[in-house]
């Protein structure tokens, strides 16, 4: 079982070069780059792994099409932003031991946030499984703007892995605000236009206490403390900024019906 690690960059001289180091093990290092104007590439190649350039096209496209350019055929996906931890690189290893018959066609992952100079448990922040170790053959990334994932063929056994990715996503309260306005809500909020989702005065008017209370109260994020408080303040953020995006594009929509 020889495994390619993959990883899509733009601009992460930051954190290239421990994202390579953390899969030193893989039998090969892909990194696609996007067309990165910092020293991201020279990074990566330094720290052994072949890069190729290609426009951005979106996560999904950019992360199937690095899977496309590895040379085998067993696939770990690594955001530049996160680690292998000591735990999951043992377990991998064991599994490559392994005769193919017992091996599954995917394994997922738990992945744990760094956040707020602390590791999040609640909030619905851990364990966040993802699926980011499988064949090839038996599935492809998917997704039209955010939360791109592995969709497995319907035959394929999926299992799960011991041990942790190590996000390391959000330095500070600043940048998952930005995350937050300039991404994540207007990325969710044009994809559930697209697929002709409609929200509503009322839903723009309760979407962020309910999102603060599933994140706060039902997903334990109160086991975090501040940070804890501070993820639910901004999901809530997050939904009430996705609904009122959406509203906007549904006017527009109107309109456009009205002038034609």
């Amino acid at each position: 079982m020889k495994v390619s690690a993959t990883i899509i960059t733009f601009n992460e001289a930051e954190h290239i070069a421990a994202a390579c180091a953390s899969v030193a093990w893989a039998d090969e290092i892909v990194v696609v780059d996007s067309e990165s104007t910092d020293a991201t590439r020279e990074i990566a190649r330094e720290r052994g792994a072949r890069v190729i350039v290609r426009a951005w096209l979106g996560f999904a496209k950019q992360k199937q099409f690095a899977a496309e350019c590895a040379t085998h055929d067993w696939i770990f996906s690594l955001d530049a932003d996160e680690r292998v931890s000591d735990e999951l690189r043992d377990s991998i290893e064991a599994l490559r031991l392994l005769d193919d018959e017992r091996r599954a066609d995917g394994y997922t992952i738990a992945r744990r946030t760094f956040y707020m100079n602390r590791w999040i448990r609640g909030g619905g922040w851990y364990p966040d499984r993802q699926l980011r170790l499988y064949h090839r053959a038996c599935g492809e990334w998917a997704g039209a703007h955010v939360h791109e994932s592995v969709k497995m063929k319907t035959t394929s056994r999926i299992a799960k892995i011991d041990g942790d990715i190590l996000h390391y996503s959000i330095p500070d309260a600043a940048h998952h605000h930005r995350m937050i306005g300039e991404r994540y809500a207007p990325l969710a909020a044009l994809q559930a236009f697209e697929c002709g989702k409609r929200t509503s005065r009322l839903k723009i008017v309760t979407a962020a206490p309910l999102a603060f209370m599933r994140s706060f109260i039902l997903r334990g994020g109160w086991r975090d403390g501040l940070a804890g408080y501070s993820i639910a303040r901004f999901a809530a953020h997050h939904a009430f900024l996705k609904n009122v995006l959406l509203w906007e594009k549904q006017q527009s929509d109107k309109n456009v019906d009205r002038n034609a």
